[in-house]
């Protein structure tokens, strides 16, 4: 166990209403930083998905998050994601989501105290729906709609300037579709999409495969072969973004850019992997060209590999790449996805 984990009940799922309010505010805050560096760039609205890094952030927290309408949610490390995994499926089906892998084989089930659920039950519930993206890398998921909007139900954030209006028209439609009573549409569950973005070692797969839909963190043949004869146990097709350190920093992980195409080719093959792209950290430096080399390279990298005709590798059409610091650089430079933590729910207060 991390020793922080000692100090703070990561599974807490309430919080007062004005960390809420804080957070929605800033959820809003990155919205619309996101929108102005796309407009900069002259790329389509709404073309980046916004990550919620949740690392030491309790269940309370990371749900304040969801209800103000981040797309997705990841973690940075496996023991986190067991700890808050049954609470934050059973929150998010209240709410009329699916978190993660919940809809798969072996999702657990809220109204069992975190108990694993039949396949009859989940299936019921959505199908599959951790599979990886359609070609053209719009949506997470092959199968079901996601509804990246979704407000939840508990937050007026109507008292939050801008936290509604900067979310799009399907955030409008939500809020609108509610009844007279402000309950929520439930009969079709969304699917809410969780990734692990940090080191996984292979002992702890098996631990987060009942949760996340999508790893970020591969960067080696050898960690998405253990991670495809688990998923193949499981009957499950996993996400994997292939982690590149373009910066070169020995401090990082992620494998050689020279080695990308050759592993990527290789995941491509592998039964219960579903390639859907590229992950990297921007160089940590003051020098913003050189941030931006490295997230340029990184793009041109999946551009290699979604147009190589390797069979597996038409759906590498993500980029993971920007956070808080260099977000406006990565959006830029093509991302698809950004990893916010500190913009989002503030300073750590460990580590």
């Amino acid at each position: 166990m991390t020793a922080y984990m000692e100090h703070k009940d990561l599974a807490n799922e309430h919080i007062d209403a004005a960390r809420a309010g804080q957070i929605a505010d800033n959820v809003a805050q990155v919205r619309a930083a996101i929108a102005h560096a796309e407009a900069a760039a002259g790329r389509e609205p709404e073309s980046v998905k916004l990550l919620a890094a949740t690392k030491t952030r309790d269940v309370g927290e990371i749900m304040a998050a969801i209800d103000a309408g981040v797309d997705m949610i990841g973690e940075n490390r496996p023991q986190e994601v067991v700890a808050k995994g049954a609470g934050l499926t059973r929150q998010c089906a209240e709410r009329g989501l699916i978190l993660g892998a919940a809809s798969g084989s072996e999702a657990v089930d809220p109204a069992a105290g975190g108990q694993q659920a039949s396949t009859q039950e989940t299936q019921g519930f959505a199908g599959n729906a951790a599979v990886g993206p359609p070609v053209d890398g719009s949506q997470v998921f092959k199968r079901g709609q996601h509804n990246p909007w979704h407000l939840g139900s508990g937050l007026d954030l109507s008292e939050h300037p801008g936290a509604i209006a900067s979310q799009g028209p399907l955030a409008a439609a939500s809020v609108s579709a509610q009844g007279e009573g402000g309950g929520l549409d439930m009969e079709q569950p969304k699917p809410l999409p969780f990734h692990l973005i940090g080191q996984l070692q292979s002992n702890k797969i098996g631990k987060i495969l009942p949760f996340v839909t999508t790893i970020e963190s591969v960067d080696s043949v050898a960690l998405a072969e253990k991670i495809s004869r688990r998923a193949v146990a499981r009957n499950a097709v996993v996400g994997i973004l292939l982690e590149v350190n373009e910066s070169g920093e020995e401090s990082k992980s992620g494998c050689a850019p020279s080695q990308a195409i050759d592993i990527a080719v290789q995941i491509g093959l592998m039964d219960g992997l579903d390639l859907q792209g590229l992950m990297t950290v921007g160089a940590h430096v003051d020098d913003e060209s050189i941030i931006r080399q490295g997230f340029s390279h990184l793009r041109r990298l999946r551009e290699a590999i979604r147009t190589s005709g390797h069979p597996g590798t038409e759906h590498c059409c993500e980029l993971s790449m920007g956070m808080t610091s260099d977000l406006a650089i990565a959006v830029e430079e093509g991302s698809t996805m950004v990893r916010v933590g500190t913009a989002i729910f503030g300073e750590r207060a460990f580590v």
